[in-house]
């Protein structure tokens, strides 16, 4: 990397829902096959973490979510060996900003977004039963901090009025 390039991690977003002991995943399509994920997605420009959390659940499962706590702050690497679809491989840093809170029933007749099969309710032992089928390690980590009781604020992450500033 040249000094003239800035090295920034992909910033995204979870929702951990939990109801009657069960979790609220979602099943998608992603190179490595179908696989389980928490609804979840990436920051877009102008929005807070917390907003783009609402809108990832409600575009992934159809729900209206509402964050009650920041379940905690996750950062790691994934990286895809070079193959047929991807010749150069793939190494990219997330910043995971996790929430969890209260859903909706599901908004009938609202469409997934593209790639997502179908939502699932999951007992905690039946997502760990499923680690080989989850998108990323995230997944079991952030339900396991979930179930261990763990919650912040949701005023630890400050969105500056910036954010919502258009350009010009």
């Amino acid at each position: 990397m040249s000094l003239s390039e800035r090295w920034k991690p992909s910033t995204t977003v979870a929702a951990v829902i939990e109801r009657n002991g069960r979790f609220l995943l979602i099943e998608e399509h992603t190179p490595e096959g179908l696989r389980l994920n928490n609804p979840a997605g990436h920051l877009d420009p102008g929005e807070s973490p917390q907003e783009a959390c609402v809108r990832e659940v409600l575009e992934e499962t159809a729900h209206v979510f509402t964050p009650s706590a920041l379940l905690g702050i996750y950062y790691g690497r994934f990286q895809r060996p070079p193959s047929a679809a991807w010749p150069q491989g793939e190494d990219i840093s997330y910043m995971r900003f996790a929430f969890c809170g209260d859903v909706g029933e599901a908004i009938a007749g609202r469409n997934l977004d593209t790639g997502i099969v179908r939502t699932v309710w999951m007992t905690p032992d039946e997502v760990r039963a499923t680690r080989e089928r989850h998108r990323s390690a995230y997944l079991l980590a952030c339900m396991e901090d979930y179930l261990r009781g763990q919650r912040y604020p949701l005023g630890l992450v400050r969105t500056d009025a910036s954010v919502y500033r258009t350009a010009g």
